[in-house]
């Protein structure tokens, strides 16, 4: 299974009879699964669909769905209200006799008024309001389709920048291991420097201690188990993208894994050479991390 970014968009629209309607779902990062619709007024039958599609198709992601209608009012039936009719004209006719020589009202004045004209859809049958909600839930399925297929997308995109960042993980590493300053012989020189300074100092030093001390300084030094750990993350965060589906989760664990033994190993490094290999991982290793935030 390929893997999928936690990034998409996609548009489907639809139409039964008179009504029309288009879904619009987007998705970004999150830490885990949240799904938010905004429905019109009258579609909450809608919601509890929409999230059992969304539930099973998707495992991380902040989601947000948009249900847009349109249903003409071309089979409206036209009324009027009779007692808001009444009530205007009543009002007329006493204006009348407080103002003498106003104007009667007009039919066309009196159908302008507010509440006198009322427009009045035709009621739904259950039949069919099933069938408006069932056609509009399958369009949300659609929408998800693609929306799946365009997080695809981005993950096969993803997939590429993440072995490159691998890669060269595995690339500073060895360059790490294969460190001259890492060798015996440079570590004894090393350490025998330190000591020569330390006798030149003209403190009496006990010889067994000292000898302690650099055994000590050395092991503090060795970095032989954080190079180890650092080749065996590459390969388990190839095998997780190799794997696939959503293991952005466990590939975010590996990311801050290698972090941790990058920075242990420019901790222990008492060599500039050894530094820089260590500088140029942590930065690798950061570019990695923030790629793997985008992975489902």
């Amino acid at each position: 299974m390929p893997l999928a970014s936690m990034t998409g968009f996609s548009r489907v629209s639809g139409d039964l009879g008179p009504a029309r309607w288009t879904w619009e779902v987007r998705s970004v990062n999150a830490k885990g699964l949240d799904i938010r619709l905004r429905l019109p007024p009258g579609f909450d039958e809608v919601e509890q669909a929409a999230r059992s599609i969304a539930q099973a198709r998707l495992k991380r992601g902040s989601v947000q769905a948009t249900l847009t209608m349109e249903r003409p009012s071309s089979g409206a039936e036209i009324r009027i209200n009779e007692g808001a009719l009444a009530a205007i004209l009543s009002a007329a006719a006493a204006i009348s006799e407080r103002v003498p020589g106003a104007a009667a009202p007009t039919i066309d004045g009196l159908l302008a008024q507010r509440g006198v004209v009322e427009f009045v859809e035709p009621e739904e049958t259950a039949e069919e309001r099933a069938s408006l909600v069932e056609a509009i839930s399958a369009d949300f399925a659609n929408a998800t389709s693609e929306l799946e297929r365009a997080r695809a997308g981005e993950g096969a995109a993803l997939e590429t920048i993440l072995l490159e960042r691998l890669s060269r993980i595995e690339e500073l590493t060895k360059a790490a291991d294969a460190c001259p300053a890492r060798q015996p012989e440079a570590v004894r020189k090393r350490l025998a420097e330190q000591v020569a300074a330390l006798v030149g100092t003209g403190v009496a030093l006990d010889p067994d201690r000292l000898h302690q001390e650099a055994a000590l300084l050395a092991a503090r030094a060795d970095v032989r188990e954080e190079i180890d750990r650092l080749f065996a993350h590459v390969e388990a965060a190839r095998a997780l993208i190799r794997e696939g589906g959503a293991v952005g989760r466990r590939l975010d664990f590996l990311a801050q894994e290698f972090g941790r033994e990058s920075n242990t190993l420019c901790a222990k490094s008492n060599d500039r050479s050894l530094t820089a290999v260590g500088l140029e991982l942590k930065a690798v290793v950061e570019q990695f991390r923030e790629q793997v935030q985008n992975v489902e």
